[in-house]
């Protein structure tokens, strides 16, 4: 048994069913991905659209592509024709330029909301205000070919325990909020390696685990 594959078992056995494990890929070679792959696991997440396209043509096609990273608008072609789930959509521009280019491919593309949680500035997302009017605008009743299936959010980096879990219980709270009129949402995407199991307790039902995983990153 390799690293990555004692890694994922160990994970897998702290995470409860009904709960979706993204193994966050990248920076990492496809041979790396593929001991993944090859130890059950299905749903991988980039960052990059290029470098996640480039793994989606030479890998295996029974794999789900989840884009975590923000995304700009003239990249949004470059993964139409197979991301299955856009994690970080944060404006009505986005959405449309993702409906754009799903009808090109005669698909419906799933999206998440990302509500900015965190007091870094780097971080997107949007507010509770906007989300809402996003959600009720006439503007989105128009797009056909996106379905917008739950809400994001990335806390703080900080080892601030008692604020992750705060951060967490804003996006949380807003997501229950919203199920009632919206009851298709159905994804909370909160949590990576380091607060995973706080966003477990918190309602998250995926976490986007990377380093945990396949170790530290190489952004060289």
């Amino acid at each position: 048994m390799n690293d990555i594959e004692i890694n994922l078992q160990n994970i897998r056995t702290t995470i409860p069913e009904g709960v979706t494990l993204v193994a966050v890929s990248k920076t990492k070679p496809i041979d790396e991905l593929m001991k993944a792959y090859n130890a059950g696991q299905r749903i991988f997440g980039e960052n990059k659209i290029q470098e996640m396209a480039e793994k989606w043509e030479h890998m295996p096609k029974d794999i789900e592509w989840h884009m975590i990273g923000h995304v700009q608008t003239n990249k949004v072609k470059y993964m139409a024709p197979f991301v299955n789930l856009i994690h970080a959509v944060d404006s009505i521009k986005l959405l449309k330029e993702i409906n754009k280019q799903a009808q090109k491919h005669n698909r419906v593309i799933n999206c998440l909301l990302q509500i900015k949680i965190a007091e870094e500035e780097s971080k997107f997302g949007l507010n509770e205000k906007d989300t809402i009017d996003l959600l009720n605008s006439e503007e989105l009743q128009n797009l056909s070919n996106i379905h917008i299936q739950g809400l994001m959010g990335m806390a703080t980096f900080t080892d601030n325990h008692e604020q992750i879990q705060n951060e967490f219980s804003i996006v949380r709270r807003l997501f229950e909020e919203l199920k009632p009129q919206f009851p298709e949402f159905k994804t909370l995407s909160i949590g990576m390696s380091g607060d995973y199991k706080t966003a477990i307790n918190s309602g998250s039902t995926m976490v986007r685990i990377g380093s945990s995983i396949f170790g530290a990153r190489n952004y060289n």
